[in-house]
């Protein structure tokens, strides 16, 4: 398999955004950086954990993307398992094009 960028999200609940924040800041050798969005998150398989929440209907999320080689995608996700087992944190990865910065 090529071993070309993708673009890895994660949707991590507010009770674990600062925790989760603070773990890919210190994979350095991994995450060169990263961009984190708030979110809502809707569905039947989304964890209403708050009263407030199930007032709103949605949970308060955080939307954390960065662009990896697929090797490094792969090693992150074998960390946040061991990490963050049991949290069922939600990620997706998709293939990237391109990827640059316009000087």
């Amino acid at each position: 398999m090529i071993d070309g960028p993708v673009s890895l999200t994660l949707i991590v609940p507010d009770q674990l955004c600062d925790e989760l924040l603070d773990y890919l800041t210190e994979q350095s050798d991994l995450v060169s950086g990263f961009t984190a969005s708030r979110g809502a998150g809707h569905g039947a398989d989304v964890r209403l954990r708050t009263a407030a929440e199930r007032v709103k209907g949605h949970a308060d999320q955080t939307a954390v993307q960065m662009i990896l080689a697929r090797s490094a995608a792969d090693s992150l996700l074998d960390r946040l398992r061991v990490s963050f087992a049991g949290t069922k944190l939600v990620y997706w990865s998709t293939p990237v094009t391109e990827f640059g910065t316009i000087a």
